[in-house]
């Protein structure tokens, strides 16, 4: 009895017919020892013809195992060894076009073939050495100035009222001295000048303690706060983390937002702030930015520029930077086909990329295009190489 069937290798169909010839025999005795029991099971009896409902559903059911079992048999023997193909061929592992490891350092390091660096268009590039101003990094944002616009105004509220009193106490002492005036109408413009004097010096002493000594001593502050409430100014607050500094006064101080840190804006340093961040614990500071204001709450990273001798370091370009947990990363080539993800800090931004002074030297050869695509391979994208997207 030959049983083919396409799509099934030879050996496979030689097996199968090896385990069908082997099976027939089996079950052709047990169907006759079926048939032979059963036809004695009422022989034995007295009366052959009058055989019990028990006895007949016995038989029956004897029967029906018998063709269950008959039938179960033949397709284990026909798809044994096409399903057991198939296992085989699912078992193989899939190619891997790189490989992940970690360094004695405790870096990430990502092997790529020859092929593989070129399908994804791997590039690298020596980094550049260059001198840059040291800086002191610090946070913000850009404050609301509606309680300095009310402090100002109250501010010459008092003074006018000040200004009026006094020169009221002024003219009741000539009538006094003249006994046109009475002393208790003098003493009470005298009690009211006093009062009105104490009011403009809470007021101002408020005024410093918010927003500086050097801001509330301007002459120009009346004008300066309308052009805070016209939208032509905004005074950001930066506050240092505990411990740094930017004595003496820094030469210059940049922003960035933290929505676009490739970009910085020059502001204008003001003065320290006598309160405290209570998240950063560090001193404070006000900076101007003019022209086109950003939005109230803005949050910015603050660069003060202080004095001293330049320091070395490498430019990134921007298309090198990673961004994974927070973090940016360089992918720094080890070898020909081994590259190392390597934590760097990013200091100063330019037109041309990043300065950093840490991380990575000038010696270092790192990626430059294709740093997305290892990142991928690295967290597990392994299609994302392999070509098995669209």
């Amino acid at each position: 009895m030959n049983v083919s069937h396409p799509g099934v290798s030879e050996p496979c169909g030689a097996r199968r017919q090896q385990r069908v010839a082997h099976l027939l025999p089996v079950l052709r005795a047990l169907a006759r020892n079926a048939n032979v029991q059963s036809a004695t099971i009422c022989r034995n009896r007295r009366r052959p013809r009058r055989c019990s409902v028990a006895q007949i559903g016995n038989l029956l059911f004897r029967r029906l195992a018998l063709v269950v079992s008959l039938i179960g048999s033949f397709l284990v023997a026909l798809t044994g060894c096409s399903r057991s193909g198939e296992e085989k061929e699912t078992e193989k592992p899939a190619p891997a076009a790189a490989r992940v490891k970690h360094g004695a350092n405790g870096e990430t390091v990502v092997a790529l073939d020859a092929e593989t660096q070129q399908r994804i268009g791997l590039k690298s590039e020596q980094l550049e050495s260059v001198w840059f101003q040291p800086e002191v990094k610090g946070y913000g944002r850009v404050l609301d100035p509606a309680s300095l616009v009310a402090l100002v105004a109250e501010l010459d509220a008092a003074r006018a009222s000040a200004q009026a009193s006094g020169q009221e106490f002024e003219r009741l002492k000539v009538l006094s001295q003249q006994n046109n005036a009475s002393i208790r109408a003098l003493q009470a413009a005298e009690a009211s000048a006093r009062r009105d004097e104490l009011l403009v010096e809470s007021v101002r002493a408020r005024l410093i303690l918010g927003w500086g000594r050097k801001l509330a001593g301007r002459d120009d502050l009346a004008a300066f706060v309308k052009t805070l409430a016209a939208g032509e100014a905004a005074i950001v607050r930066i506050d240092l983390a505990f411990g740094e500094s930017v004595a003496p006064t820094p030469t210059s101080v940049r922003l960035v937002v933290l929505a676009d840190e490739e970009h910085s804006l020059a502001a204008e340093f003001l003065d320290s702030v006598p309160s405290v961040e209570p998240q950063m614990q560090g001193s404070g500071f006000l900076c101007l930015l003019k022209g086109k204001p950003l939005p109230f709450g803005t949050a910015v990273t603050g660069h003060f520029q202080i004095a001293g001798e330049a320091v070395p370091g490498v430019r990134v370009p921007r298309g090198a930077v990673l961004r994974q947990e927070g973090r940016a990363w360089v992918y720094v080539q080890i070898d020909e086909r081994s590259f190392a993800r390597r934590l760097i800090l990013l200091e100063h931004a330019d037109e041309r990329g990043w300065i950093i002074s840490g991380g990575v030297t000038d010696k270092d050869r790192i990626v430059v295009v294709g740093a997305q695509a290892m990142l991928s391979e690295e967290l597990g994208a392994a299609s994302f190489l392999s070509g098995a997207r669209e």
